[in-house]
């Protein structure tokens, strides 16, 4: 039996807590602070490493949401903080960033329970990272868009891809990876180049399941095919990829030895 570590009849907090991409040590400090005095975790086992829950104590009720409704995973949370003083919601990435965050904690409000989020590492940042690559670079791009491809849940108006894509500014493209062929032709139509580079990045910083694929728009759906990767994959399209191979690049003026800011006076040729 889990011991409780709420007194009774008080009220707990429920914490969403972005787990990060994969690597249990990606998690936050406070992430981790939180699971360690947590009464119970609920983990969406279908996207978090496991490993990552093994920073709670023994006496904690861990439960996988994997099989569980929206209403099961509510009612599950407001149970547990009317018992536990510490109760954590574990979801993958950062809990803003397609966690369904809202739909679950209107009922908390509704419920009086207090509740608050913990940010995570990004799948989109993590990919870029494991690829050695930067999401933005002066004067080719200063702008990252994360979206999506509509599937079961549509586009709002004005969100479809091949407007988006027509900016010709990074795009961070989630939970697409089987509807790589979508990607393809919304990035053609939006003018991109058949040979523009694309990155492709399969569960990022997961130990020993990380798979990078670089591809051009033309041929990455046959490269990540030939790779078997059909879920959990982030897609990059960025003119900024390879930019470490580049002969030229321009600097950012931060480090510029001719530009002044508050803490450095600029040096005249």
């Amino acid at each position: 039996m889990t011991l409780s570590n709420n007194t009774e009849g008080a009220t707990g907090q429920v914490w969403f807590v972005g787990a990060g991409p994969g690597d249990p040590e990606l998690i936050t400090v406070k992430g981790q602070r939180l699971l360690r005095q947590a009464g119970a975790v609920l983990y969406a086992g279908s996207l978090v490493n496991e490993a990552a829950t093994l920073y709670a104590p023994a006496t904690c009720l861990v439960r996988d949401s994997k099989d569980m409704t929206l209403e099961e995973i509510t009612g599950w949370l407001i149970e547990q903080a009317r018992q536990h003083k510490t109760v954590v919601r574990l979801q993958t990435g950062d809990p803003g960033l397609y966690g369904a965050l809202v739909e679950m904690v209107q009922p908390l409000d509704a419920a009086g329970i207090p509740w608050a989020v913990v940010p995570g590492v990004s799948s989109a940042m993590a990919s870029a990272a494991a690829a050695g690559e930067t999401l933005t670079l002066p004067e080719v791009t200063q702008t990252v868009i994360l979206t999506r491809v509509a599937g079961r849940t549509p586009m709002p108006a004005g969100e479809d891809l091949e407007s988006l894509a027509s900016h010709h500014t990074t795009l961070c493209i989630f939970l697409s990876i089987t509807l790589l062929s979508d990607v393809q032709r919304a990035l053609l139509a939006a003018g991109w180049d058949e040979e523009a580079p694309i990155l492709v990045v399969q569960k990022a910083s997961w130990p020993h399941e990380e798979k990078i694929v670089r591809g051009t728009l033309k041929d990455i759906r046959e490269k990540c095919r030939a790779e078997k990767i059909n879920s959990q994959a982030m897609i990059i399209a960025s003119p900024a990829l390879g930019a470490r191979h580049w002969p030229e690049i321009r600097h950012s003026k931060l480090y510029d030895a001719g530009f002044s800011h508050r803490f450095r006076k600029a040096v005249k040729p």
